[in-house]
C-alpha cells in the first residue's frame, strides 16, 4: 500500500485533538503481547473465544505459499485456500472477478466475498488485501528492492483474523449482517494509479454487497502492535471513528492509542469516496514494511487477537 504521512503531524495533532474525546485505555503498554482483557459481554454474545492460535497457524498457511503477487502461481493457489476456507463457514461466498491492464500486462484479478447472517437489516463490512506486493521497494538493501515480499504483516495478518471470525460467525451467527471482502490488487503498482485495484472496483461495483458501514484490518500482526486512529477515517467518519476507539479502550486494548496518527491512503479511501463510513485498524510504525523482512517471526498471534477482540465486539454488541 502507498501511505502518507501529514507533516508536521505534532502540530496537526494539536491543532485537532481538542476536538477528538476517546477514553483511557487500562492495559499494560509496556507488554503488547499481554493477553488482551475481554469483556464477559462480548464472550456471551459471540458464544465464542478468538483461537489466536489457530489464526497464526492461517497467517503462516499464507506465507507457505511465498509472495503471492497477482499473476503468480502462488496468488492462484492462496486464491483457491481462501476460497475454500470461507466456504466451510459463510452462508455466500463468491468471486468478483475484474481485468486491470497496466503497461502492457493484463492481471486477472479476483475479489472474495462472504456473507454471514440476516439477509436484511444493518451490513457491517469487514476487509483485507489477500495479495502481497511484487516489489520490495522500501527494503534498505538495493539488491533486494525488485525481489516480492512475503507479506506476512502486510496482507497475511488482516486475512488470518478475518478467517477465525469467519469461523466464529459460522458457529454463532450475528446479530446483524456481516460481509467478509478479501480484496485483490491493493499493493501492485508503483504508483497509487496502479493500487488498490480491488477496493475501487468494488466500491464501484456494490450491487447487494453494499454495506452501511465498515472496518478494514491492515498491518495488524505485528508483534510491537500500535494503533492510532488514522487520519482519513476519522476526517470522513469521525464519530463512527471514535466510537470505535472507545470500544478498544474500554476493553482495555492499549495498543488502540488515543492520538491522531498518519493519514494513509489504503483500500478504505474507494469506499469511504462512494459514501460508505470506512475505518481502516492499521500499524504504520512496522518497520518491515515493503522490505523482504516482512516474515511471519515478526508477527504475534496476540497482536491478531487484539485486533480480534475488539472486532468481535463489534459484530455482536454493535457500536
Amino acid at each position: 500500500m502507498k501511505k502518507y504521512r501529514w507533516l508536521p503531524i505534532l502540530l496537526i495533532i494539536n491543532l485537532c485533538f481538542g476536538g477528538l474525546r476517546v477514553a483511557s485505555a487500562v492495559q499494560d503498554s509496556n507488554n503488547p503481547n499481554a493477553a488482551p482483557k475481554i469483556s464477559k459481554r462480548t464472550i456471551r454474545q459471540a458464544g465464542a473465544i478468538f483461537d489466536a492460535q489457530r489464526a497464526f497457524e492461517i497467517l503462516k498457511k499464507q506465507c507457505e505459499f511465498g509472495p503471492r503477487p497477482p499473476g503468480s502461481p502462488a496468488h492462484r493457489e492462496t486464491q483457491n485456500y481462501l476460497f475454500t476456507e470461507l466456504k466451510k463457514y459463510a452462508d455466500n461466498v463468491q468471486l468478483q472477478p475484474h481485468q486491470y491492464k497496466t503497461n502492457g500486462i493484463t492481471l486477472q484479478l479476483n475479489n472474495i466475498l462472504a456473507e454471514f447472517g440476516q439477509s436484511s437489516g444493518e451490513t457491517l463490512l469487514l476487509a483485507a488485501h489477500w495479495d502481497t506486493r511484487p516489489f520490495a521497494d522500501r527494503d534498505p538493501k538495493q539488491e533486494n528492492q525488485d525481489k516480492p515480499i512475503l507479506g506476512a504483516n502486510d496482507g497475511a495478518s488482516g486475512v488470518a483474523v478475518l478467517l477465525e471470525i469467519a469461523r466464529i460467525l459460522k458457529q454463532n451467527p450475528p446479530p446483524r449482517r456481516v460481509i467478509i471482502v478479501l480484496f485483490d490488487g491493493e499493493d501492485y503498482g508503483r504508483s497509487v494509479d496502479n493500487m488498490f485495484i480491488g477496493s475501487r472496483f468494488f466500491a464501484q461495483n456494490l450491487g447487494k454487497w453494499r454495506p452501511d458501514y465498515g472496518i478494514l484490518l491492515d498491518m495488524i500482526g505485528d508483534k510491537d502492535l500500535s494503533i492510532p486512529i488514522e487520519r482519513y477515517s476519522w476526517e470522513a467518519n469521525r464519530e463512527f471513528t471514535e466510537l470505535i476507539w472507545n470500544r478498544a479502550a474500554s476493553l482495555g486494548l492499549e495498543p488502540f492509542q488515543q492520538r491522531l496518527g498518519a493519514a494513509i491512503l489504503d483500500d478504505h479511501v474507494p469506499l469511504i469516496r462512494v459514501g460508505i463510513p470506512m475505518v481502516n485498524i492499521i500499524d504504520f510504525t512496522y518497520p518491515y514494511w515493503h522490505t523482504v523482512e516482512d516474515t511471519v517471526d515478526k508477527c504475534s498471534p496476540k497482536s491478531l487477537e487484539v485486533v480480534a477482540t475488539l472486532v468481535l465486539s463489534i459484530i455482536y454488541d454493535g457500536l
